[in-house]
């Protein structure tokens, strides 16, 4: 499976979710003894604690393309299909992808629902991303609190932006200019897609689907960017420093690290035997979660050889603040 494929929750899991709300929830026989069903159920909610290992306290989620976002150790019903559920740096709002495929707001709670903008139809979004800034005088830009989008229209992506404070806006063009280096080659304009503005500090990563590069989009500094590495659906570290990204190694797709220079590459899952993909940095930069195609998965920010599986919920993960 192509490591930009979007996963819905598995099979597996639901089953294995249904099989345990059944061993739960099943009547005792006559020949059942209680010591037995106890030792079963009590077996049963170890194995669905096990299942849902977000928390408060990790702040991790994950959107399942359900209605239901998996978050502090439940799901929480936001009341319509949520896909590539993204927080903005303070927590506050959730972003997402609705089932009509439009862009919308929310609360944590799922509660106090905007659509930021409508699909017109016969086009694909996903996994948006906020760009939130601070006034900045001293080098004249202002502030900026955007949602920064995938559009997918005729089989071609492209990056779209728009306030995040809209109601039933129109999407812009985001502009993808090239460092002012002579002979830099120009940044491509279509093929872009997987934007994350994570770090803040006005900087976009994002990667193109047709050279494999992932670029810098650099508000403050530069303006622009550039190429930055070989590989896919990059995140921003939350100091703006690093990314991490997925690569293939070898029929596998690994979770990789480097600085936003593209130096410093380090392969984080060495000995991976499945894919890893979509990865994102914790709300403390030092944990990385990622997809499996049995669950969702940490490793520290420094790197292992043996993740730890800590959901059995395949989705799109998202650190809240």
């Amino acid at each position: 499976m192509s490591a930009r494929t979007r996963r819905v929750a598995t099979a597996s899991a639901i089953a294995l979710v249904t099989a345990v709300s059944a061993a739960v929830l099943l009547p005792m026989t006559a020949n059942a003894a209680p010591a037995a069903k106890s030792a079963k159920a009590a077996a049963a909610v170890k194995a669905a604690t096990v299942l849902n290992g977000t928390s408060k306290s990790n702040g991790l989620t994950i959107s399942t393309g359900t209605r239901y976002v998996v978050m502090n150790g439940t799901r929480v019903d936001f009341g319509v299909i949520v896909r590539d559920l993204a927080w903005s740096p303070d927590g506050k709002k959730a972003a997402f992808v609705d089932g009509n495929g439009s862009l919308e707001t929310a609360n944590p709670d799922g509660t106090g629902r905007r659509v930021v903008a409508v699909n017109p139809g016969h086009q694909t979004w996903s996994h948006p991303t906020w760009q939130v800034t601070k006034n900045d005088p001293a080098d004249g830009l202002p502030a900026k609190d955007n949602l920064i989008l995938t559009v997918n229209k005729g089989g071609s992506t492209s990056l779209k932006r728009i306030s995040a404070t809209a109601s039933h806006g129109t999407l812009a063009t985001l502009s993808l200019g090239n460092y002012f280096d002579e002979g830099v080659p120009a940044n491509p304009t279509t093929g872009n897609n997987w934007a994350d503005g994570n770090g803040g500090y006005g900087t976009v990563v994002y990667d193109n689907t047709r050279n494999g590069e992932i670029y810098i989009r650099d508000d403050y500094l530069r303006q622009q960017g550039g190429a930055i590495t070989k590989g896919s659906e990059p995140a921003l570290s939350p100091n703006g420093e690093e990314i991490v990204f997925v690569r293939s190694v070898k029929g596998h797709d690994h979770i990789f690290t480097s600085d936003t220079n593209g130096a410093h590459v380090r392969d984080l899952t060495p000995g991976a035997t499945t894919n890893y993909t979509e990865p994102d940095f914790s709300a403390n930069g030092r944990t990385i979660a990622f997809r499996s195609p049995n669950g969702s998965y940490t490793l520290p920010a420094t790197g292992s050889h043996t993740p730890t599986r800590v959901s059995g919920y395949t989705g799109l993960i998202a650190y809240r603040a």
